[in-house]
């Protein structure tokens, strides 16, 4: 065998991968249908998740010129913790579908890349096992799901310690998840909840030699939260009790019953689209706002992120950070966020791209393709550093929106040396 040979073909094939769209393309063919169709789809006729990427085209840049500077300036605060780019790894349930080293490699890349990942309660890695494998505290996401058996709030108080025990240094409580949204290209592929095997989508997962090899040794495709197990058979059972945990109930006296369990450490509420509730969640003592709309995964036909992000940072962002994810492909993706008063931007699928084909390396990749896009997005609007955005550096292409103004929108540093990014 031309083992040379082999390695030489890869290294080709890796340096084709130069952009989020190519790590899409080349994810899908190793990735199998029912787990493609979880990565990639979306809620109902997919509205939302079409207008999360499109309506970044809504906006231009206003580019100035010679004005001698490069953008090298891209440096954000995660909690207290400076991150070198204004870009996270936002939190993906089971990511251990698409590579069997899950968030743990994505965790580990984050570091490399200088930032940080918020940890899904849905992780394929208990938040011990991950806490364990990096060097750096990250964030926890929280799904404040409830144990009817034992009371509403047996459970959620359980995960919020572990997380607190294990030094996740900020709280990012997901509110847009009250039940399962409508994802019809998952339950028609088998990814419904609770997953469904057949022939058929076994064989389409055995043609791919890696990922099958991989998941039947190292089985992480339960949310180890709940189950730690592996194994088809537990995957079943751990998408049945989640969708039993889910809390249609929940108000805003739980949120401020949880703000009180994470103590002293930042919290910030993720899935906010309206600012009114963003301005009720900051009343309560939330840190910081993510506005999202978990990927398009749950009520489709509602507004982009980047659409609902003005008005949400003209109600909260003079006292709050807020963050965004959604949508985000492309480095001038999240420029253009932070021009509109985003503190840093959240991404989910393009770091699943990255995992699904190369591991680490792949998100390692991912995370470099937005630090180099932006630094050039940067220079060529005339920009050293992020901190001098504003809302002057766009129009709206259409011309309708939010009236813009040449005001930064940058919080001051008090605020942002103690805020977190979601």
């Amino acid at each position: 065998m031309n083992l040379q040979g082999i390695q030489l073909s890869w290294s080709t094939a890796k340096a084709d991968l130069i952009s989020v769209e190519d790590y899409r393309r080349r994810a899908r063919r190793k990735l199998p249908d029912m787990v493609w169709a979880y990565v990639d789809g979306g809620s109902d006729d997919l509205v939302t998740l079409d207008r999360n990427t499109s309506d970044f085209s809504k906006w231009a840049f206003q580019p100035r010129v010679l004005t001698g500077k490069e953008g090298l300036g891209m440096a954000s605060m995660l909690g207290q913790t400076p991150i070198d780019i204004p870009v996270y790894l936002s939190p993906t349930g089971i990511s251990g579908l698409c590579h069997h080293t899950g968030e743990v490699a994505a965790a580990l890349a984050a570091e490399n890349a200088g930032t940080r990942a918020v940890i899904s309660t849905a992780a394929s890695y208990t938040p011990e096992e991950i806490a364990r494998a990096t060097s750096h505290d990250h964030a926890f996401q929280l799904y404040p799901w409830a144990n009817m058996a034992t009371g509403a709030r047996t459970m959620t108080e359980s995960f919020i310690q572990r997380a607190y025990d294990n030094d996740y240094q900020s709280l990012f409580v997901t509110v847009d998840v009250p039940v399962h949204g409508n994802r019809e290209g998952e339950r028609k592929r088998g990814m419904g909840a609770p997953p469904t095997l057949t022939p058929g989508r076994i064989a389409n997962a055995a043609v791919r030699p890696r990922w099958w090899i991989n998941f039947l040794r190292h089985q992480r495709i339960t949310a180890r939260l709940l189950l730690d197990e592996g194994g088809a058979a537990a995957a079943v059972k751990s998408a049945q009790m989640q969708l039993r945990l889910m809390r249609p109930e929940l108000d805003w006296d739980d949120f401020a019953w949880m703000r009180e369990k994470w103590s002293d450490r930042p919290l910030f509420i993720k899935g906010v689209l309206h600012p009114d509730d963003a301005a009720q969640a900051v009343e309560l003592g939330a840190d910081g706002i993510v506005v999202s709309n978990h990927g398009g995964r749950q009520l489709d036909g509602v507004q982009s992120s980047l659409d609902a992000l003005p008005a949400i940072v003209d109600r909260v962002g003079d006292r709050v950070p807020v963050l965004l994810d959604g949508g985000v492909r492309r480095g001038s993706d999240v420029v253009k966020a932070l021009c509109l008063g985003a503190t840093a931007v959240g991404i989910g699928r393009p770091y699943l791209y990255g995992l699904a084909v190369d591991g680490r390396d792949g998100v390692s990749a991912i995370l470099n393709i937005f630090k180099q896009e932006i630094s050039r997005t940067l220079t060529m609007l005339g920009v050293a550093d992020i901190r001098e955005l504003n809302r002057s550096h766009l129009v709206r292409v259409d011309g309708s929106g939010p009236s813009l103004d040449s005001s930064p929108l940058a919080i001051d540093e008090a605020t942002t040396s103690t805020s977190v990014l979601a």
